[in-house]
């Protein structure tokens, strides 16, 4: 835990007591504050009594005696409309913050030096977080890893000089959290995503640049006109910029070129790495996270041999382009957190002979966007309520097939992949739909493909799950 001292003897008010609102009261008690907490859910209050937090219902409370609120990312802080806390708290001008801004602030007063790299973005978020831990472990470092990727921030051990704090950001976070100032900030990508809870993209795209303004060098992917504008800002700003880009050489910073990573400091390029036969970083999505870790290390001073060590060890994270087994020359990925189209296209982009299991809740415009590979399809397996809007869009472009489940998809996708005279053949669940159709969610849908695969006879398991 990381006890928060920058409220001691003060009254907070926190909201949201989910997993992230459980450790942010924990974190402010055990810093000396005087915390009264709540929640919408009678269950997650009582949770939190159990646990000794003092709580009671804040409507009942005059604001005007906290010193803050601390709400949960979960909970509206402007749109579509903002939460009650959130009113009463702008009725009494007291701030408003989260549990990001709070460890932000505990780090600025015990050890404003320790390292502290900060990843946000709207695709790739996680795997680029994971695996900057997973080059920072290899290298020796006591790694605290946490935030949006699943470990609330202030469950971690607090900073400190000979530790380093990796934190994935949404955001919802971000949002809350003002001055946030990380020594590494990297900012992947914008697209279109959230705008039920900030309204525009021009706020949605602010929001997430607040993140690389407040950081001593930042990393920011120059693909989209978004995150290229905030990068140009950044210069104007006299902030240190790495530009990172996976469609063209940039002239200061990192980028990719069929799998490899040159790095280019104006007139000097040179290849850093080249992540041919790493599973887990298939594709030139994961080239782009794979650019954005080696910045992130390089401006750590990480050594050029332990990144590539860490490089070529990465496991990748389950669910997304996971390399769960193989038959003979049949490879068996689960790629289930692809729950839309854009998701599902960076996984077909980066085989060619697929044996491809979709399907599940579709989401609106279905699959049509990826026409352009359905030539890499060689068959697909349909599942879920999505069946059959999906066998309409493939009919006469690729061999389609209605499964209907996930055990008939997997048994029969494995006996034609393994009839394919390919060197190589891929059976791949990227559904391009939600999971609740059939599953509570796509964590559930991928450890149901995982152990199917892993049942077939001769089935060879390439991850060890943990």
């Amino acid at each position: 835990m990381t006890p928060i001292t920058s409220f001691a003897g003060k009254s907070v008010a926190v909201f949201g007591l989910g997993g992230s609102g459980l450790a942010t009261a924990a974190a402010l008690v055990a810093g000396g504050a005087k915390v009264v907490a709540w929640d919408d859910n009678a269950d997650s209050v009582a949770k939190a009594a159990a646990a000794g937090i003092p709580t009671a219902d804040l409507r009942s409370i005059d604001f005007g005696g906290f010193g803050a609120l601390v709400l949960s990312p979960g909970v509206p802080l402007t749109h579509p409309k903002p939460h009650w806390t959130v009113e009463l708290a702008k009725a009494a001008s007291i701030e408003i913050i989260g549990d990001i801004e709070l460890f932000c602030r505990e780090r600025r007063a015990i050890a404003p030096r320790s390292p502290f790299i900060a990843i946000t973005g709207t695709n790739g978020k996680s795997t680029t977080t994971a695996l900057i831990a997973h080059l920072f472990r290899t290298d020796g470092w006591d790694v605290q890893l946490g935030g949006n990727i699943g470990t609330a921030i202030l469950s971690l051990e607090p900073p400190a000089k000979d530790r380093i704090h990796i934190v994935e950001c949404s955001s919802f976070q971000i949002d809350l959290a003002p001055t946030i100032d990380p020594t590494v900030g990297i900012l992947l990508n914008l697209t279109e995503d959230h705008l039920d809870r900030h309204d525009t993209m021009e706020r949605y795209a602010a929001i997430k640049a607040r993140l690389v303004r407040g950081a001593e060098t930042a990393v920011v992917g120059i693909d989209d006109d978004w995150c290229s504008t905030i990068a140009s800002d950044l210069d104007k700003r006299g902030t240190p910029v790495e530009r990172i880009s996976v469609r063209r050489p940039v002239a200061n910073g990192f980028y990719a070129d069929n799998g490899r990573i040159f790095e280019a400091d104006d007139t000097v390029v040179r290849q850093v790495a080249n992540l041919g036969g790493i599973g887990a970083l298939r594709g030139a999505h994961n080239a782009q996270n794979a650019a954005a870790a080696i910045a992130a290390a390089r401006a750590i001073g990480m050594s050029e041999l332990s990144m590539l060590e860490g490089l070529r060890s990465f496991p990748g994270l389950a669910h997304r382009m996971e390399e769960v087994g193989r038959i003979g020359k049949v490879l068996f990925v689960n790629d289930s957190k692809a729950t839309n189209a854009d998701a599902a296209e960076k996984a077909l982009a980066s085989f060619d002979r697929i044996y491809w299991i979709a399907g599940g809740k579709p989401k609106t415009g279905g699959i049509t966007s990826l026409e352009p590979y359905f030539p890499r399809i060689a068959k697909a397996y349909l599942i879920g309520a999505a069946a059959e809007e999906f066998a309409a869009t493939l009919a006469g472009k690729v061999d389609t097939v209605i499964s209907g489940t996930m055990d008939a998809a997997v048994i029969a996708a494995a006996r034609d992949a393994a009839q394919d005279g390919a060197a190589e053949a891929v059976v791949l669940l990227s559904p391009a739909c939600a999971s609740y159709d059939q599953y509570p969610n796509f964590e559930k849908r991928g450890d149901h493909f995982r152990s199917l695969v892993l049942a077939l006879e001769g089935a060879k398991a390439l991850v060890e799950v943990k």
